[in-house]
């Protein structure tokens, strides 16, 4: 890990998400005590848990393997860390009872795990660690072993327990619908760094990386190399066959490389010209049938853009089309840092369009 820094505060569903070894699995088993970190601390209600013991840190872990007994019942598995406890078999019963209640598991406490589905093995898992009210939940991908249609209806109940219990869960998954879904704040690592941490729709709308950029949605974000310039007394951001606009007076603005990124659903096909707004003009090289929408994937000058829609959206492999959308969704990136640049006016105090321009200065 690079120098992460991450505040969770009581209660949050905090997803831990990024691609296959970007660290989210290293950050969670650091935090649970089964790994030790090289350099920082780990605090836990201002408490330093860094070389405490895991079985000493108040938290529960849930497996993507579920991890259970595969010689006892769904009862004595969910008893088990209770009786490791030292607590009396009747004090067991009831809160075995309770938490089986609680995930509809009552039918099904005298199986064992070869008996039940990815589903039910996975809420017998989650059910081991509510029986021990810990300060936190840390679940390492724990919905894919499931199936599409099951991993949604547990991400629903996922949520719903969430929000009963009112407890902290801390949530690894490299699967960018379980975060948008279920988060109340998403953590994006990449290489082992914390690019941008915010609520679902602040990482998806205002993305502070071309690599948050690059990452969220499906399609991801077009990303094309162009330069910001003055012309006509305002500010363009131009490549071959993009023209864009901006809500900004020109000024003394001085020309610069940078990296305009649209999202695809943003896109709206306006025929061949576009005269007064931006324009993106192309050549349609293929269209995907995603059923209720269509993807429109097209050459700009080189450039690959993508369109998403409706289904359908009218155009055809070879055919020239010019997309348009609103200055305001579009974003910037400094090419050489990758980071979000926000526009200032030339008075600092004042952001004339703060999705816009600026961060290193322009």
């Amino acid at each position: 890990m690079d120098s992460v820094s991450l505040d969770i505060s009581h209660g949050e569903f905090v997803v831990l998400l990024g691609p296959s070894g970007c660290g989210k699995s290293t950050l969670l088993r650091m935090i649970a005590g089964l790994l030790p970190p090289s350099a920082g601390r780990i605090l836990l209600d201002d408490r330093d848990i860094t070389h405490v013991a895991p079985k000493d840190r108040d938290l529960a872990m849930v497996f993507q393997s579920y991890a259970l007994y595969p010689h006892l019942t769904v009862a004595r598995n969910l008893g088990f860390p209770l009786r490791t406890r030292g607590w009396s078999r009747a004090d067991i019963h009831t809160k075995v009872a309770e938490v089986a209640s609680l995930l509809g598991l009552g039918e099904l406490l005298q199986r064992r795990p070869k008996e039940l589905s990815g589903g039910q093995r996975q809420r017998v898992a989650l059910g081991r660690a509510l029986v021990r009210d810990p300060g936190a939940f840390l679940m390492d991908e724990p919905l894919s072993n499931l199936d599409a249609k099951l991993r949604t209806a547990t991400r629903t109940e996922l949520t719903a327990l969430h929000k009963q219990l009112g407890s902290t869960f801390v949530y690894v998954t490299h699967d960018q619908v379980e975060a948008m879904t279920m988060a109340t704040r998403i953590a994006v690592l990449n290489q082992g760094r914390l690019e941008q941490a915010g609520t679902p729709s602040e990482v998806y709308d205002t993305p502070e990386s071309v690599f948050v950029a690059g990452f969220m949605g499906s399609p991801p974000m077009n990303l094309i190399d162009a330069r910001v310039e003055s012309r006509a007394g305002r500010v363009h951001v131009t490549a071959h066959d993009i023209d864009v606009p901006l809500d900004h007076p020109a000024g003394d603005f001085p020309t610069r490389d940078v990296v305009l990124g649209v999202r695809p659903e943003h896109l709206t096909i306006v025929g061949r010209h576009a005269p007064d707004g931006p324009q993106f003009r192309g050549v349609v090289e293929a269209v995907e049938n995603l059923g209720n929408e269509e993807v429109a994937v097209c050459s700009a000058g080189g450039a690959r853009l993508v369109a998403r829609g409706q289904r359908p959206l009218g155009l055809h492999v070879g055919e020239h089309v010019t997309f348009t959308t609103s200055p305001d969704r579009t974003h910037l990136f400094d090419p050489a840092t990758g980071r979000r640049l926000v526009w200032r006016d030339p008075q600092p105090e004042v952001a004339v369009v703060p999705r816009e321009l600026d961060a290193p200065a322009v």
